[in-house]
């Protein structure tokens, strides 16, 4: 049985909206817009869908879950965030809805360091970019 073309088009049409409404929504959560993080079935509710088709979807069309889309961009905007010195991690868990252990085992478990330790070696690679510059 041939799969009709317009099922493919839906399932492209859902995974970009639900792109979409992710970026947009945790643009709102760093800026302090929201403070609480939105789950599956909300962003399925923003684009009309059920949070099991949603998901389903997601999956068939991209080969990953909603989640891995969640985690990376949060692992962007974590590592982002901490490049701001005068930004405290735990200033910056709670900006992302995070209590500041959880956002520690939250990195950790996706970067394989802590905060402080990816903070301190971002720091300590542009002090020695700035050494070889001056030799």
């Amino acid at each position: 049985m041939k799969i009709p073309q317009k099922f493919f088009a839906r399932q492209h049409e859902i995974a970009t909206d639900f792109l979409k409404e992710l970026d947009k929504h945790l643009d709102d959560v760093v800026s302090g817009r929201v403070t609480k993080m939105f789950e599956v079935r909300d962003f399925a509710e923003l684009i009309h869908v059920h949070p099991t088709h949603l998901s389903n979807t997601i999956k068939s069309a991209t080969g990953y879950s909603p989640c891995y889309f969640f985690e990376e961009r949060l692992m962007e905007i974590s590592k982002s965030m901490l490049k701001n010195i005068n930004m405290p991690i735990a200033e910056i868990a709670r900006t992302l809805t995070y209590d500041p252990s959880n956002f520690t085992k939250f990195f950790k478990h996706f970067s394989g360091q802590t905060p402080k330790q990816y903070r301190e070696e971002y720091f300590q690679s542009l002090l020695h970019k700035k050494e070889a510059v001056a030799i």
